[in-house]
């Protein structure tokens, strides 16, 4: 519309693609000119959103930990299809 893209001019978008080191040829300024707007309308909604009221009386829900006997080395690697020297192997990556 006519507001937002009043905001957003062809300057401003070949500023931001010089600052990305992306090049645009006149067709595709214009293009985004139009989608900038948009991006900022969409920006601009966000604050008409109303604020909602904090909980101030936060508590943590979660149990505490309790350390519990891990599995043994051999116990671990039972089910690995390949293993080396009590370690789990996997694929080699370049």
């Amino acid at each position: 519309d006519a507001a937002s893209a009043a905001s957003v001019d062809a300057d401003a978008v070949r500023h931001v693609a010089e600052l990305a080191r992306v090049r645009l040829d006149d067709d595709e300024v214009e293009t985004f000119v139009d989608q900038f707007g948009d991006i900022l309308d969409s920006f601009e909604a966000l604050d008409e959103v109303p604020e909602t009221d904090r909980e101030e009386d936060l508590i943590n829900v979660m149990r505490p930990d309790e350390i519990e006997e891990g599995l043994t080395q051999e116990e671990a690697l039972s089910n690995a299809e390949e293993t080396e020297d009590g370690f789990f192997v996997g694929p080699k990556v370049s």
